[in-house]
């Protein structure tokens, strides 16, 4: 059996109809996971559900919008009703409503990085951890930024919620790994997704970018399912707190 085999678990994947959790839904699917599908529009989920099953992969659509707790706990309930319990849990859905510098961040924009961005992550958590300990254990990926590791003078509220994806990661693999749940960050560098097309799709943005990476481009939504597949298989059963970087070599070039 590859260790790379998630034959028989269940993974619910946030923020997974388009971008990088699209691409870690649909690769987590052809290794064998039954995978919950979820993003706010329920036709998006739907959509990315049936690709999956096309591809012979089992595949359950459930809309959730991340600021709500009683969506959150729906889609908890819809995953454990019709799959089962959860084996993976991949938070990856967030949002950025400012591009800026922080003196000029509304406070309302403020707060809902920190709600949906943070809040979500916890919340969920929450509501899952208990059962994946309860089954013998799991993986839990939080999908972070190389903003949570520098300063910025455009994503500041953005990159403190990420810097504290990473904590959580800590926090968590701390509390929990004596019931064997891992918990882990994924850091990204820019990644062609349309959540970063401001960052990739300006020529000068894009430019003044790469010019820092080693490789010279930015990454793919594919290099970074890759990671999650690897955290959330036995290839990735003895990593808990960390925060992988895959940036093309960004922050430790620039």
């Amino acid at each position: 059996m590859s260790l790379f085999d998630l034959s028989g678990k269940v993974a619910l994947v946030t923020g997974s109809t388009k971008g990088i959790g699209k691409a870690i839904a649909i690769r987590m699917a052809e290794q064998g996971a039954r995978v919950v599908v979820s993003s706010r529009n329920q036709d998006a989920c739907e959509e990315v559900a049936e690709e999956i099953r096309t591809g012979g992969g089992v595949a359950l659509a459930v809309a959730c919008n991340i600021n709500y707790r009683e969506q959150l706990e729906n889609l908890v309930a819809q995953t454990m009703a019709q799959l089962g319990s959860i084996d993976v849990l991949v938070c990856n859905a967030a949002l950025n409503p400012y591009y800026g510098p922080s003196q000029d961040i509304p406070d309302a924009a403020f707060d809902k990085v920190m709600h949906a961005n943070i809040g979500s992550v916890h919340r969920l958590c929450q509501m899952v951890i208990p059962g994946i300990a309860e089954k013998g254990g799991g993986s839990v990926i939080i999908v972070s930024s190389i903003g949570g590791l520098k300063g910025t003078d455009k994503l500041g509220a953005y990159a403190i919620s990420k810097a504290a994806d990473m904590q959580i990661a800590r926090n968590l693999a701390v509390e929990w790994g004596p019931a064997n749940v891992r918990v882990n960050c994924i850091a990204p560098g820019l990644v062609r997704t349309d959540f970063a097309r401001a960052l990739w799709e300006n020529p000068e943005t894009y430019a003044a970018t790469v010019k820092h990476y080693p490789l010279r481009r930015i990454g793919e939504p594919d290099e970074i399912a890759g990671a999650a597949i690897f955290l959330a298989s036995d290839a990735g059963s003895f990593t808990t707190g960390q925060t992988i970087v895959i940036d093309g070599g960004g922050t430790i070039a620039s």
